[in-house]
């Protein structure tokens, strides 16, 4: 992801869901990663301070990445009704 411009796609409040959302990018040939303030991996609760654990992708890719992460059969503008 050298020299790229990278956009926030979702922030998810663990890490272990952030890895989920990572590795269903990756599958769909997008290429993401996390950033998370835990203090290496120590202080795993520092990383909501800053907004959660952000999976990241090419901005280029970012509208695909967001369908991928989105619950199949709801779109974002979705208020729940029927």
């Amino acid at each position: 992801m050298r020299d790229a411009i990278l956009v926030v796609v979702h922030a998810f409040g663990s890490g272990p869901e952030a890895d989920l959302a990572r590795g269903a990018l990756e599958a769909a040939g997008i290429d993401a990663m996390i950033q998370a303030d835990s203090a290496g991996g120590m202080r795993p609760h520092l990383a909501w301070a800053s907004g959660g654990f952000k999976v990241l992708v090419r901005e280029e890719d970012a509208a695909t990445a967001r369908d991928v992460l989105e619950p199949q059969g709801k779109s974002r503008t979705d208020d729940g009704e029927s």
